[in-house]
Protein backbone atom coordinates (compact mmCIF):
# COMPACT_ATOMS: atom_id res chain seq x y z
CA UNK A 1 0.00 0.00 0.00
CA UNK A 2 2.84 2.39 0.79
CA UNK A 3 4.41 1.67 -2.59
CA UNK A 4 1.06 2.20 -4.35
CA UNK A 5 0.03 5.40 -2.56
CA UNK A 6 3.48 7.03 -2.49
CA UNK A 7 4.71 9.92 -0.36
CA UNK A 8 1.17 10.95 0.66
CA UNK A 9 0.90 7.88 2.95
CA UNK A 10 1.91 7.62 6.60
CA UNK A 11 1.91 4.51 8.75
CA UNK A 12 -0.32 4.42 11.83
CA UNK A 13 0.82 2.22 14.72
CA UNK A 14 -0.27 3.43 18.17
CA UNK A 15 -0.75 7.00 16.97
CA UNK A 16 0.70 8.54 20.13
CA UNK A 17 3.37 10.43 18.17
CA UNK A 18 1.69 10.85 14.78
CA UNK A 19 -1.78 12.04 15.85
CA UNK A 20 -0.48 14.97 17.97
CA UNK A 21 1.70 16.04 15.02
CA UNK A 22 -1.35 15.92 12.75
CA UNK A 23 -3.37 18.00 15.23
CA UNK A 24 -0.61 20.63 15.18
CA UNK A 25 -0.47 20.44 11.34
CA UNK A 26 3.19 19.41 11.48
CA UNK A 27 2.17 16.27 9.58
CA UNK A 28 -0.50 16.29 6.87
CA UNK A 29 -0.65 12.84 5.26
CA UNK A 30 -3.18 12.26 2.52
CA UNK A 31 -3.62 8.64 3.62
CA UNK A 32 -3.06 6.59 6.77
CA UNK A 33 -2.06 2.93 6.50
CA UNK A 34 -3.13 1.22 9.72
CA UNK A 35 -0.71 -1.48 10.91
CA UNK A 36 -3.03 -2.68 13.66
CA UNK A 37 -4.74 -5.17 11.34
CA UNK A 38 -1.49 -7.07 10.73
CA UNK A 39 -1.27 -10.05 13.11
CA UNK A 40 1.73 -11.18 15.13
CA UNK A 41 3.88 -8.05 14.98
CA UNK A 42 3.58 -7.12 18.65
CA UNK A 43 5.93 -9.80 19.98
CA UNK A 44 8.70 -9.60 22.58
CA UNK A 45 11.22 -12.42 22.31
CA UNK A 46 14.74 -13.50 23.24
CA UNK A 47 16.74 -15.10 20.49
CA UNK A 48 20.47 -15.57 19.74
CA UNK A 49 21.59 -13.43 22.67
CA UNK A 50 19.33 -10.51 21.84
CA UNK A 51 15.88 -9.18 22.65
CA UNK A 52 13.56 -8.64 19.71
CA UNK A 53 10.61 -6.22 19.81
CA UNK A 54 8.01 -6.35 17.06
CA UNK A 55 7.01 -3.01 15.59
CA UNK A 56 3.64 -3.02 17.38
CA UNK A 57 4.92 -4.05 20.82
CA UNK A 58 3.10 -1.62 23.13
CA UNK A 59 4.94 0.26 25.85
CA UNK A 60 2.70 -1.40 28.45
CA UNK A 61 3.48 -4.87 27.07
CA UNK A 62 7.20 -4.14 27.34
CA UNK A 63 6.73 -2.70 30.84
CA UNK A 64 5.09 -5.95 32.01
CA UNK A 65 7.29 -8.37 30.08
CA UNK A 66 9.55 -10.72 32.05
CA UNK A 67 11.66 -11.10 28.91
CA UNK A 68 12.19 -7.34 28.52
CA UNK A 69 13.00 -7.07 32.24
CA UNK A 70 16.26 -8.92 31.56
CA UNK A 71 17.47 -5.47 30.49
CA UNK A 72 16.34 -3.22 33.36
CA UNK A 73 16.94 -0.04 31.34
CA UNK A 74 14.28 -1.22 28.87
CA UNK A 75 11.82 -1.55 31.75
CA UNK A 76 12.86 1.89 33.07
CA UNK A 77 11.91 3.40 29.73
CA UNK A 78 8.67 1.56 29.05
CA UNK A 79 7.31 2.02 32.58
CA UNK A 80 8.00 5.76 32.58
CA UNK A 81 6.45 6.77 29.27
CA UNK A 82 3.58 9.21 29.78
CA UNK A 83 0.52 7.69 31.49
CA UNK A 84 -1.18 4.30 31.32
CA UNK A 85 -3.47 5.31 28.44
CA UNK A 86 -0.53 6.27 26.24
CA UNK A 87 1.46 3.18 27.26
CA UNK A 88 -1.47 0.95 26.30
CA UNK A 89 -1.62 2.45 22.78
CA UNK A 90 1.90 3.65 21.93
CA UNK A 91 4.42 1.31 20.31
CA UNK A 92 8.20 1.05 20.31
CA UNK A 93 8.24 0.82 16.51
CA UNK A 94 6.12 3.92 16.06
CA UNK A 95 8.19 5.89 18.57
CA UNK A 96 11.47 5.09 16.80
CA UNK A 97 10.05 5.59 13.30
CA UNK A 98 8.55 8.99 14.19
CA UNK A 99 11.93 10.17 15.60
CA UNK A 100 10.30 12.67 17.96
CA UNK A 101 13.20 14.53 19.66
CA UNK A 102 11.25 14.48 22.93
CA UNK A 103 10.69 10.71 22.87
CA UNK A 104 12.27 8.24 25.30
CA UNK A 105 13.25 5.17 23.28
CA UNK A 106 15.97 6.68 21.09
CA UNK A 107 17.84 8.00 24.14
CA UNK A 108 17.75 4.62 25.85
CA UNK A 109 18.63 2.55 22.78
CA UNK A 110 21.61 4.77 21.93
CA UNK A 111 23.36 3.30 24.97
CA UNK A 112 22.68 -0.26 23.81
CA UNK A 113 23.76 -2.41 20.86
CA UNK A 114 20.46 -1.76 19.08
CA UNK A 115 19.45 -2.30 15.46
CA UNK A 116 16.33 -1.29 13.58
CA UNK A 117 15.13 -3.85 11.03
CA UNK A 118 13.49 -2.16 8.06
CA UNK A 119 11.21 -3.90 5.57
CA UNK A 120 10.15 -2.89 2.05
CA UNK A 121 9.05 -4.64 -1.15
CA UNK A 122 12.78 -4.82 -2.02
CA UNK A 123 13.60 -6.84 1.10
CA UNK A 124 14.87 -6.32 4.66
CA UNK A 125 17.86 -4.44 6.01
CA UNK A 126 19.26 -3.78 9.47
CA UNK A 127 20.36 -0.27 10.49
CA UNK A 128 22.14 0.56 13.75
CA UNK A 129 20.10 2.92 15.88
CA UNK A 130 22.77 5.64 15.82
CA UNK A 131 22.50 5.77 12.01
CA UNK A 132 18.71 5.35 11.78
CA UNK A 133 17.65 8.78 13.10
CA UNK A 134 19.24 11.61 11.11
CA UNK A 135 17.37 14.68 12.41
CA UNK A 136 14.24 15.67 14.30
CA UNK A 137 11.32 13.64 12.88
CA UNK A 138 13.68 12.32 10.17
CA UNK A 139 14.99 8.80 9.61
CA UNK A 140 16.62 6.77 6.83
CA UNK A 141 13.31 5.04 6.05
CA UNK A 142 12.25 5.17 2.41
CA UNK A 143 8.63 6.07 1.64
CA UNK A 144 7.74 2.40 1.00
CA UNK A 145 9.66 1.07 3.99
CA UNK A 146 8.60 0.37 7.58
CA UNK A 147 10.15 -0.66 10.88
CA UNK A 148 9.54 -4.39 11.35
CA UNK A 149 11.60 -5.07 14.49
CA UNK A 150 14.01 -3.53 16.97
CA UNK A 151 16.73 -5.81 18.34
CA UNK A 152 18.90 -5.17 21.40
CA UNK A 153 21.87 -7.37 22.22
CA UNK A 154 21.97 -8.60 25.82
CA UNK A 155 25.20 -7.18 27.31
CA UNK A 156 27.76 -9.34 29.13
CA UNK A 157 27.81 -9.87 32.89
CA UNK A 158 29.21 -6.92 34.80
CA UNK A 159 27.26 -4.41 32.71
CA UNK A 160 24.55 -2.20 34.17
CA UNK A 161 22.34 0.46 32.64
CA UNK A 162 19.61 2.86 33.72
CA UNK A 163 17.36 5.62 32.37
CA UNK A 164 15.98 8.61 34.25
CA UNK A 165 13.87 11.57 33.15
CA UNK A 166 12.74 14.79 34.80
CA UNK A 167 9.10 15.70 34.11
CA UNK A 168 6.60 18.31 35.21
CA UNK A 169 3.91 15.60 35.28
CA UNK A 170 3.49 12.03 34.11
CA UNK A 171 1.58 12.66 30.83
CA UNK A 172 4.05 15.22 29.42
CA UNK A 173 7.37 14.83 27.67
CA UNK A 174 10.52 15.04 29.83
CA UNK A 175 12.25 18.36 30.35
CA UNK A 176 15.52 16.42 30.15
CA UNK A 177 16.52 12.78 30.36
CA UNK A 178 19.67 10.66 30.56
CA UNK A 179 20.55 7.04 29.85
CA UNK A 180 23.79 5.41 30.98
CA UNK A 181 25.36 1.98 30.49
CA UNK A 182 28.61 1.00 32.22
CA UNK A 183 30.71 -2.14 32.12
CA UNK A 184 32.50 -2.52 35.45
CA UNK A 185 35.56 -4.47 36.53
CA UNK A 186 35.64 -4.03 40.28
CA UNK A 187 35.46 -0.28 40.90
CA UNK A 188 36.85 0.56 37.47
CA UNK A 189 34.61 1.53 34.58
CA UNK A 190 35.87 -0.37 31.52
CA UNK A 191 33.24 0.92 29.08
CA UNK A 192 30.60 3.64 29.22
CA UNK A 193 27.74 4.81 27.02
CA UNK A 194 25.87 8.00 27.87
CA UNK A 195 22.95 9.52 25.94
CA UNK A 196 20.91 12.66 26.62
CA UNK A 197 17.29 13.24 25.65
CA UNK A 198 15.16 16.37 25.09
CA UNK A 199 18.20 18.66 25.02
CA UNK A 200 18.81 18.68 21.26
CA UNK A 201 17.14 18.05 17.92
CA UNK A 202 17.97 14.36 18.34
CA UNK A 203 19.13 12.26 21.27
CA UNK A 204 22.77 13.19 21.96
CA UNK A 205 25.58 10.68 22.49
CA UNK A 206 27.79 12.34 25.10
CA UNK A 207 31.14 10.95 23.94
CA UNK A 208 33.29 13.27 26.08
CA UNK A 209 31.31 12.23 29.15
CA UNK A 210 31.88 8.58 28.26
CA UNK A 211 35.63 9.22 27.91
CA UNK A 212 35.68 10.86 31.35
CA UNK A 213 34.51 7.56 32.89
CA UNK A 214 36.32 5.03 30.74
CA UNK A 215 39.25 3.44 32.59
CA UNK A 216 38.49 5.40 35.76
CA UNK A 217 37.37 4.40 39.22
CA UNK A 218 33.85 5.62 39.85
CA UNK A 219 34.43 8.28 42.45
CA UNK A 220 32.59 11.52 43.16
CA UNK A 221 35.30 13.30 41.16
CA UNK A 222 35.11 11.12 38.03
CA UNK A 223 31.30 11.10 38.09
CA UNK A 224 31.22 14.90 38.43
CA UNK A 225 33.65 15.21 35.51
CA UNK A 226 31.41 13.05 33.34
CA UNK A 227 28.33 15.07 34.35
CA UNK A 228 30.06 18.34 33.44
CA UNK A 229 31.09 16.90 30.08
CA UNK A 230 27.45 15.91 29.53
CA UNK A 231 26.39 19.47 30.33
CA UNK A 232 28.75 20.72 27.62
CA UNK A 233 27.35 18.20 25.12
CA UNK A 234 23.73 19.28 25.72
CA UNK A 235 22.27 21.72 23.22
CA UNK A 236 18.85 22.63 24.67
CA UNK A 237 16.44 25.36 23.62
CA UNK A 238 14.45 27.46 26.06
CA UNK A 239 10.73 26.63 25.95
CA UNK A 240 7.71 26.09 28.19
CA UNK A 241 9.57 23.27 29.98
CA UNK A 242 12.41 25.52 31.12
CA UNK A 243 15.31 27.70 30.06
CA UNK A 244 18.39 26.31 28.33
CA UNK A 245 20.44 26.91 31.49
CA UNK A 246 17.89 25.10 33.62
CA UNK A 247 17.96 22.09 31.30
CA UNK A 248 21.76 21.94 31.39
CA UNK A 249 21.63 21.95 35.20
CA UNK A 250 19.13 19.08 35.03
CA UNK A 251 21.48 17.12 32.77
CA UNK A 252 24.24 17.34 35.38
CA UNK A 253 21.99 16.09 38.17
CA UNK A 254 20.42 13.31 36.07
CA UNK A 255 23.72 11.98 34.72
CA UNK A 256 25.20 11.77 38.22
CA UNK A 257 22.22 9.79 39.51
CA UNK A 258 22.03 7.47 36.52
CA UNK A 259 25.74 6.63 36.60
CA UNK A 260 25.40 5.59 40.24
CA UNK A 261 22.33 3.44 39.52
CA UNK A 262 23.95 1.82 36.47
CA UNK A 263 27.07 0.99 38.49
CA UNK A 264 25.00 -0.60 41.26
CA UNK A 265 23.14 -2.71 38.71
CA UNK A 266 26.47 -3.74 37.16
CA UNK A 267 27.42 -5.10 40.59
CA UNK A 268 24.26 -7.21 40.61
CA UNK A 269 22.04 -5.02 42.80
CA UNK A 270 18.31 -4.85 42.08
CA UNK A 271 17.61 -1.12 41.84
CA UNK A 272 14.15 0.23 41.06
CA UNK A 273 13.99 3.45 39.08
CA UNK A 274 11.16 5.97 38.81
CA UNK A 275 11.26 9.29 37.03
CA UNK A 276 11.59 12.56 38.91
CA UNK A 277 8.59 14.88 38.83
CA UNK A 278 8.60 18.61 39.48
Amino acid sequence: MLAQIGDEAKLLAGGQSLIPLMKLHFANPGHLVDLNFIPEISYIKEEDGALGFGALARHAEIENSATAAKLPIIHDCAAGIADVQVRNRGTIGGSIAEADPSGDWATVLLTQAAEVRCLSPKGERAVSLNQFITDAYTTVLAHDELVSEITVKIPPKGTGAAYLAFKRAAPVYPTASAAVSVAMEGDVCKEADIALGCVGLIAIKATAAEAALRGQRLTDKSIAAAAEAARAAADPQSDMRGSAGYKRALVVALVKRVIEIAARRARGEQVEVSHIYA
